[in-house]
C-alpha cells in the first residue's frame, strides 16, 4: 500500500536551509508534509535562515512538537511514504542507531525502520569520527540512505541556492517525485572534447 505522506524532520545540526527548502519544494506538491523538529532545529533555523520557525513551519500540512510520543507519526499503522531527517544531527543519529526513541524525531524514525518504508538522513558533521562512521554502516546495512550534503560541481552551480537544491533534488529522486531541481549528468563533458587520453 503506498501513501503519498512524507515525514520531515528537522534538528539542530548546522544546515536547516536544506530542511526548509525540502518543505517548499513539498508544499507545491501532492505529497502531505509531517514536520517534527527539534528545539535546536528551531534555534537553528532563525540563526542560519531569514525565516522565523513559525513560518517555516506553516510550510507543513502537520507540525509536531517533538516531546509529543503520542503524535501519528509515532505509530507503524499511520500510512507514510517514509521520512527525510534534513538536516540530522549526530546525536539524532545515534539515537536512531541505536533505538534510542527518546524524542518524536527519533520515534518516527525507528518507525520507518521497523515498518521497512524509506528513510532518508541528511547527516551533518565535519569530520567525522569513528563512531559517527560505525552509525551510519550500521543504518546503511538496515537499508537506511545516507546522503551527506555534498555539492556537484560538475553542474556548475552560481550560487548557494543551486547547491541546495540539487541535494534536495536528489532526496526527490529517492522517492520518485518529479522535480527540475537537478541539473543531471547527460553522458558527456567538454572534457572529453579536450583531454585524449592514451591508447592502451
Amino acid at each position: 500500500m503506498t501513501s503519498n505522506r512524507i515525514v520531515v524532520g528537522m534538528t539542530g545540526a548546522t544546515g536547516a536551509i536544506y530542511g526548509v527548502r525540502l518543505l517548499e519544494v513539498l508544499a507545491g506538491s501532492a505529497f502531505e508534509t509531517h514536520l517534527v523538529a527539534s528545539e535546536w532545529a528551531r534555534k537553528t533555523i532563525a540563526i542560519e535562515t531569514c525565516r522565523r520557525p513559525d513560518e517555516v513551519f506553516a510550510l507543513a500540512h502537520r507540525t509536531y512538537r517533538e516531546d509529543n510520543q503520542a503524535a501519528a507519526i509515532s505509530s507503524g499503522s499511520f500510512l507514510t511514504a517514509g521520512m527525510v531527517i534534513a538536516p540530522c544531527s549526530m546525536k539524532t543519529l545515534a539515537a536512531i542507531a541505536n533505538g534510542l526513541a527518546d524524542n518524536l524525531v527519533a520515534r518516527a524514525a525507528d518507525v520507518v525502520l521497523k515498518e521497512q518504508r524509506k528513510l532518508v538522513l541528511l547527516v551533518r558533521e565535519s569530520p567525522l569520527n569513528v563512531i559517527h562512521l560505525e552509525n551510519m554502516l550500521k543504518l546503511a546495512r538496515l537499508g537506511v540512505v545516507i546522503v551527506p550534503p555534498v555539492p556537484a560541481f560538475y553542474a556548475k552551480p552560481h550560487d548557494l541556492d543551486e547547491m541546495v537544491d540539487h541535494t534536495v533534488g536528489r532526496v526527490l529522486d529517492l522517492f520518485g517525485i518529479d522535480h527540475a531541481l537537478v541539473r543531471r549528468w547527460g553522458g558527456s563533458s567538454p572534457v572529453e572534447q579536450l583531454v585524449r587520453l592514451p591508447e592502451i
